[in-house]
């Protein structure tokens, strides 16, 4: 038998109870770029070959092209999420006093 809690409050979340599911995919957003001459001059494959190798010893700083979130929320929780889905109105705010 399958267990859910709300991954925001923790609650337990028991058969009959309404559960949500929010998927979240992060990508980076690609815009077309102009190529210039000096782009078709310059050899890549030294670029690839050396990301490649990066690859395969594990040792890459490259970011996976996309990341995939799954959250399942409480009623309470959704309604909070959909209201506010980057947390803006409750992100906290500094108050510095005057030294």
């Amino acid at each position: 038998m399958l267990h859910f809690t709300c991954d925001h409050c923790g609650k337990e979340l028991r058969n009959g109870d309404d559960r949500y599911v929010v998927k979240i995919e992060v990508f980076a957003a690609h815009d077309p770029a102009e190529i210039t001459e000096d782009d078709l001059e310059e050899d890549h494959m030294e670029a690839v070959s050396q990301i490649l190798e990066e690859l395969e010893d594990g040792v890459s700083d490259v970011e996976p092209a996309s990341k995939h979130f799954r959250y399942d929320l409480c009623d309470t929780c959704r309604n909070k999420f959909t209201r506010d889905p980057l947390n803006k109105e409750t992100a906290q705010k500094f108050d510095f006093s005057e030294n």
